[in-house]
């Protein structure tokens, strides 16, 4: 399939963006693409629109249903395998937090308690003991607030995000 170049340009950019924050550049590639098409795609259109290896484009979508991003679904009278992700961007977003604060976040807090709860950690020095500590409870906040947000329904998470810095005046 040839794509129209914004829808290029966006599933470019995508995998850039992607590779940014840690992500396989095909994987963010994938994800855009099937995103932006918004409809099933098997893995040969999928190979064919962006150029890439077969076994790329299967490793990729195993990635992606790693992440819980990509689902398989099956058209009638076709016996491949399609691939589709939401349409909707919250969802995405939604996924996407929750994925990385169980793969990153969590890990992270089991780590520092663990270090907490140690016999060295009671003979480390006051300033790391300290530092520790801090992080800790910095991820523990930053988990509870996030894990908060994502009960919230999409639009009062919007709006929520849209008050950004004005929320300092209720603070005030």
């Amino acid at each position: 399939m040839k794509l129209h170049p914004t829808t290029e340009k966006f599933v470019l950019h995508w995998g850039e963006m992607g590779a940014q924050w840690g992500v396989n550049r095909t994987v963010a590639q994938i994800h855009a693409l099937l995103y932006i098409v918004g409809r099933p795609m098997n893995a040969d259109e999928i190979v064919e629109t962006l150029g890439v290896a077969r076994s790329n484009v299967s490793n990729s979508i195993k990635e992606l249903q790693s992440w819980q991003l990509v689902q398989t679904t099956h058209i009638l009278g076709d016996r491949r395998d399609h691939f589709t992700t939401s349409d909707d961007v919250w969802v995405l977003f939604r996924t996407i937090v929750a994925e990385r604060q169980r793969r990153e976040i969590e890990p992270t807090v089991r780590f520092l308690q663990t270090l907490i709860d140690s016999p060295e950690f009671a003979q480390e020095n006051e300033a790391v003991q300290r530092r520790i500590r801090q992080t800790h409870d910095f991820v523990g906040t930053l988990t509870s607030w996030a894990n908060e947000m994502l009960k919230l329904s999409t639009g009062t998470l919007a709006k929520v995000l849209k008050l950004g810095a004005s929320i300092q005046k209720l603070l005030r």
